[in-house]
C-alpha cells in the first residue's frame, strides 16, 4: 500500500513492496524476513549502524485479513457481558449506600470487561482431573467484575454481593483478590501495584522448572497477567521482562489494559504509553500484539491510501486521546478528524454519536479474540497484548474517560438509566433507583450457555486449591550429626543449614521437592558443593564448559537442575520462592523451598512480596544469612541487619527464629516441615543464620529442650549455687556473649546465672499476646500464663536479654517477664569493623552484659554501688560515651 503522505517516491516504494510480496508468496514469509535482514546488514556498510525501530505504526498489529472467526453465540455473550457490567456497578453503588467508607471501583473493570469476558468464555482452563489449569493474575481493581461473573455462574448469590467489602463478620467479599480471606476463590493477591507482573513471570518460569524436572506433566498451560498501563511505572512491573524472553517463556501472556489513565491524570499525557511499552517489550524480546482500534476503524485504515489517518494517529498524544472519550463526538470530529480538512471529510457521513461510538480495540470482541488466539499459539517467546480501552467505559457522564473515575463509586438516577439503556439491561424505571442485581432464571438461555462455556473449559475460574495430601517429613533423628557436639571443629549456622539441605536433598521421599534458591550468593554461603549434587536450573542446559570445570565444585547448569540461582536479584528470587511455596495450590504438588539471602536484603527490600506471600498462604523457609548487626564483619551501614525480625513479626503467619547452634536449627526446620507439609498449616518460616564459625555443643539430653526451642526458649545451662541470682537470655550471634558473661558473673562476682537460649523471641511475644487476650476476654477464668512467664515464674533475680537486633526485639518480651527486665540490642546504623569492636560499639558484648546485670542487681539491692563502679572501670566502659543510635 502506498503511503504517499510521507513518501518522496511512492512508485518506487510500491515496486519494493510488490517484490517483497512476490518473495513471500513464492518462498514463504521466512524467506522474505531473511531478505529484509540481509538488506539491513548491507545498509550498515554505508551508515555504520543497523536500522532498527523499537516501534511499529500506531495501528493494530494483526490486520483485519488475519482476524479469526469468532466462536460461540455472540448475541448471548453480548448479553452476558452487559449483565456482568451492570452487576459489578450495582455491587459497588449498593455498598457505598450502606456506608461511603466501604469504597470500591467501577471504572477499572468497566474498561477491561471485554478483555476478561473473552478469556473467561473461551480461553482460561480451570484445574481439573484432565488439565492442570491456567493461572490468572486478575488486576486488583477489577474484582467487582469477577464477582459479578461468579454471581451469574451461580457461585455467589445476592447476599454475597450485598456483603462486598464487609468482611469482619466472616462472610464478606474481599475488596481485592485476597486468597487469605477467600481461600477457595482467588489464586493470587495483585492489588499491590507491580507485584502481579513479577510474580507472574516467575510463576511461568517455575511451571517450566517443574515440567523440566518431571514433577508435573508437560501440558499447554498458560500464565495470564492483567496489568494497568499506569501500573507499569512500578519497577517490579517491567523489572524481570528480560528473563521471560531469555528463557523463552511462551507459557506467559501479559494483557496490559491501556486506558491511558492513572489515578490523577493521563499515564503519558504528552506521549504514548502504548508505544513506550511496545518499545520496552520488543526490545526485550517479547511478542507484542497491539489491539488499538475496533473493527469499525478497519475500513478507514484500509482506505487511508495517503497515510494521513495514520499520521494523525501517530501525532495525537494520550492526553488528547483521553479528552476525545471524555467529551463528545462533536469534539472528536473537530479535534481529531479536523486536524486536516481531507481527514475531516472522511467522516462527513457519520453523526456525532456514531463518531463517539467508534470503539477502541480493547472493547471489540473480534479484535480481542484474534489477539488472544495469536497469543496462545505463539511459541518460543512470551507475549504482551497492549489493549487500548477507555477508563469507565459505559459510564457516560458519570465518568467515562474522566480523571475522576478511578475512585468513582456513586451513580445517580440519570447515570443509572443511561448505563441501563446503553447495555440493554432489563431493569424498569420503577426499579432503577435501587440499582438491583439482575440474574436471568436458571433455565434461561444465557445462564445455560454461560455454564456450558465454563464446563467445556474444566469448570469455574478463578478457583484455588488448598487441600492437598500430607507429605511425610523426616524425623529429627535424620539430622543426628547436627544434634551432636562438633568437638573442636568450628562451623557457622549457615554451614549447618547447607548440611541440612544436603541431607534433605538425598531423602527418598522429599529430596526431589527441595528447592534451594539463591540470588548469586551461593559461594558466599558455602553452598557451591551443592552445584554438583543438585545442578543449577537452566532451560537450555549448559552450552559452555565452565572455567572451573576441573574443580570438584564446578558451576553446573542443567535443564533438570534443582537450584534456582537468580543473579543479583532479590525480588526475582523472592518471586521464585513464592512460586515454589504455593505450588501445592497451583500445581497440586508440595515443594519445599529454601530462599537463602543476606538478611539485610530480605524484608527491607522485598517486604511487600513477603506480605503477599502471607496472603497466598505460602509454605517454605526464608533464610536470612549473615544475619545480625555485628556478625557480618567489615560490611558497614547498609549490609548489617538489626531489624529483620521486627519486620518478620509484622506478617501474621510468618514464624521467625534466630538460632545459635546447629541442633536448634535442625529442630526448627524439622518442626517447620512437619507443620507446613504434614499438618498443612498455612505458615511460613523466617530463620536467621550467621557466617561466624564456632564450636557447637550437643543438644541437651532433656525432653523439654525440643519443645522449648519450638516455643521460643529453653534453659541452656543451670545457675550455680551462689546466693545472688540472675537470668541471662540471648539468641543468635549474641548468645555466646551471654554465655561468656555468665561465666564472668559466676567466677568474679558470685552471681549464679541461668542461661536461657531464646531462638524464638517473636514466638514468645505472639504466645504472650494470645494469653493476654484470652485472659482479658475470660475474666471469670484463671488467667493463662505465657510460656516465657512459666519459664521465669519461679526464678529470682533480674532478667537481661541481649540480641544482635535493635532493643525493640528483646523488649517485646517485657510485659510477660515477672522480674526486673533489661533489653540490650544494636540500635543505630551498622558500621565497618571487626565483630569484637562492633559488639563493643553496640554494647552487646560480654562485658556490657556483665555490667548491665550488675546495675540491675544494684537497683534490686543485691549489689552495692562500689562493685558496679569498679566493674565500669575494670571493663573500660565510658558511661558518657555517645549513644550508638546517634552515631
Amino acid at each position: 500500500m502506498n503511503q504517499s503522505y510521507n513518501d518522496i517516491d511512492p512508485q518506487e516504494t510500491q515496486e519494493w513492496l510488490d517484490a517483497l510480496d512476490a518473495v513471500a508468496n513464492a518462498d514463504g514469509h521466512s524467506r522474505a524476513e531473511f531478505i529484509i535482514e540481509a538488506l539491513q546488514t548491507r545498509i550498515a556498510k554505508f551508515t555504520g549502524k543497523m536500522p532498527f525501530s523499537a516501534n511499529t505504526p500506531y495501528v493494530n498489529t494483526i490486520p483485519r485479513a488475519l482476524d479469526k472467526p469468532l466462536p460461540g453465540n455472540q448475541q448471548l455473550e453480548k448479553k452476558i457481558v452487559a449483565l456482568v457490567r451492570w452487576n459489578a456497578m450495582a455491587m459497588v453503588v449498593k455498598a457505598n449506600r450502606i456506608s461511603p467508607e466501604l469504597g470500591g471501583h467501577i471504572a477499572s473493570f468497566a474498561s477491561s470487561a471485554t478483555l476478561y469476558q473473552m478469556g473467561l468464555n473461551h480461553f482460561w482452563r480451570a484445574p481439573s482431573d484432565h488439565h492442570g489449569g491456567d493461572l490468572i493474575f486478575f488486576q486488583g481493581h477489577s474484582s467487582p467484575g469477577i464477582y459479578a461473573r461468579a454471581y451469574l455462574e451461580g457461585r455467589l448469590n445476592k447476599e454475597d454481593l450485598h456483603r462486598f467489602r464487609q468482611e469482619c463478620d466472616g462472610d464478606g467479599l474481599s475488596s481485592y483478590p485476597h486468597p487469605w480471606l477467600m481461600k477457595d476463590f482467588w489464586q493470587f493477591p495483585t492489588v499491590s501495584m507491580g507485584l502481579g507482573p513479577i510474580m507472574a513471570i516467575y510463576q511461568a518460569r517455575f511451571m517450566k522448572y517443574l515440567q523440566h524436572r518431571g514433577l508435573i506433566p508437560e501440558e499447554d498451560r498458560k500464565v495470564w497477567c492483567f496489568i494497568g498501563d499506569g501500573e507499569t511505572d512500578e519497577p517490579e512491573s517491567l523489572g524481570a521482562i528480560s528473563l521471560a524472553a531469555r528463557e523463552k517463556l511462551d507459557n506467559l501472556i501479559f494483557v496490559i489494559n491501556c486506558n491511558l489513565q492513572r489515578l490523577d491524570g493521563p499515564v503519558r499525557g504528552n506521549g504514548k504509553i502504548i508505544q513506550e511499552l511496545e518499545a520496552n517489550f520488543r526490545g526485550n524480546g517479547w511478542n507484542v500484539i497491539k489491539v488499538l482500534w475496533g473493527s469499525v476503524w478497519d475500513e478507514f485504515l484500509e482506505n487511508d491510501k495517503d497515510g494521513l489517518l495514520r499520521k494523525v494517529m501517530e501525532e495525537c498524544v494520550d492526553g488528547e486521546y483521553q479528552a476525545f472519550k471524555a467529551k463528545s463526538g462533536a469534539y472528536t470530529r473537530d479535534k481529531f478528524w479536523g486536524k486536516h480538512p481531507d481527514l475531516k471529510a472522511r467522516v462527513a457521513h457519520l453523526s456525532d454519536d456514531e463518531i463517539w461510538a467508534m470503539k477502541r480495540g480493547g472493547h471489540d470482541v473480534q479484535k480481542v479474540y484474534t489477539a488472544y488466539d495469536a497469543a496462545v499459539n505463539t511459541t518460543g517467546q512470551p507475549t504482551v497484548i497492549l489493549a487500548k480501552t477507555v477508563k469507565g467505559y459505559g459510564m457516560g457522564e458519570a465518568g467515562e474517560g474522566q480523571n475522576t473515575t478511578h475512585s468513582q463509586k456513586k451513580m445517580g438516577r440519570d447515570a443509572l438509566i443511561q448505563f441501563r439503556d446503553r447495555f440493554d439491561i432489563p431493569i424498569s424505571d420503577e426499579e432503577i433507583d435501587d440499582a438491583p442485581f439482575y440474574r436471568p432464571p436458571e433455565d434461561s438461555e444465557e445462564i445455560q450457555y454461560l455454564k456450558g462455556l465454563r464446563a467445556a473449559l474444566g469448570g469455574s475460574i478463578p478457583a484455588r486449591r488448598w487441600q492437598i495430601e500430607p507429605l511425610q517429613t523426616p524425623e529429627l533423628e535424620t539430622f543426628k550429626a547436627l544434634l551432636e557436639s562438633s568437638g573442636d571443629r568450628e562451623m557457622s549456622t549457615t554451614m549447618a543449614l547447607v548440611r541440612i539441605l544436603s541431607t534433605l536433598a538425598r531423602d527418598k521421599v522429599i529430596g526431589k521437592r527441595i528447592v534451594p534458591i539463591v540470588p548469586d550468593e551461593a559461594r558466599t554461603f558455602g553452598m557451591e558443593g551443592m552445584f554438583r549434587q543438585m545442578g543449577i536450573y537452566s532451560p537450555s542446559g549448559q552450552l559452555y564448559e565452565p572455567e572451573d570445570a576441573d574443580q570438584l565444585m564446578w558451576y553446573k547448569e542443567e535443564k533438570n537442575g534443582q537450584i534456582l540461582e537468580e543473579g543479583i536479584n532479590e525480588a526475582g528470587a523472592m518471586s521464585d520462592w513464592i512460586a515454589a511455596s504455593t505450588a501445592y495450590s497451583h500445581h497440586n504438588i508440595q515443594m519445599i523451598p529454601f530462599y537463602i539471602y543476606y538478611s539485610m536484603f530480605g524484608f527491607q527490600r522485598i517486604g511487600d512480596l513477603a506480605w503477599a506471600a502471607g496472603d497466598m498462604q505460602a509454605k517454605g523457609f526464608m533464610i536470612g544469612g549473615t544475619a545480625g548487626r555485628t556478625t557480618l564483619a567489615g560490611e558497614g551501614l547498609q549490609h548489617q541487619d538489626g531489624h529483620s525480625h521486627i519486620n518478620a513479626h509484622t506478617i501474621p503467619n510468618c514464624i521467625a527464629y534466630d538460632p545459635t547452634f546447629a541442633y536448634e536449627l535442625a529442630v526448627i526446620i524439622q518442626d517447620g516441615m512437619r507443620r507446613m507439609y504434614q499438618e498443612n498449616e498455612s505458615v511460613f518460616y523466617y530463620i536467621t543464620t550467621m557466617n561466624e564459625n564456632y564450636t557447637h555443643p550437643a543438644m541437651p539430653d532433656d525432653p523439654k529442650v525440643r519443645d522449648g526451642i519450638v516455643n521460643g526458649m529453653y534453659l541452656f545451662k543451670k545457675a550455680g549455687r551462689h546466693k545472688i541470682k540472675a537470668q541471662l537470655m540471648g539468641c543468635g550471634a549474641i548468645l555466646r556473649e551471654v554465655i561468656a558473661a555468665a561465666e564472668i558473673l559466676e567466677s568474679e562476682y558470685q552471681v549464679a546465672c541461668n542461661i536461657w537460649s531464646t531462638p524464638g523471641i517473636n514466638q514468645l511475644r505472639k504466645n504472650g499476646e494470645d494469653c493476654e487476650r484470652w485472659s482479658l476476654l475470660h475474666p471469670d477464668k484463671k488467667p493463662r500464663l505465657p510460656f516465657i512467664t512459666q519459664c521465669l515464674d519461679k526464678q529470682t533475680g533480674p532478667v537481661v536479654c541481649a540480641t544482635d537486633y535493635i532493643k525493640l526485639y528483646a523488649d517485646s518480651l517485657r510485659p510477660y517477664v515477672p522480674n526486673k527486665f533489661v533489653a540490650l540490642g544494636t540500635d543505630g546504623y551498622g558500621r565497618s569493623d571487626t565483630r569484637k569492636k562492633l559488639r563493643e560499639h553496640f554494647e552487646v558484648n560480654a562485658k556490657h552484659i556483665v555490667v548491665s546485670t550488675l546495675c540491675a542487681l544494684h537497683d534490686m539491692g543485691e549489689v552495692d554501688l562500689k562493685t558496679v563502679k569498679a566493674a565500669f572501670k575494670k571493663y573500660d566502659i565510658n558511661p558518657d560515651k555517645p549513644n550508638p543510635v546517634t552515631q
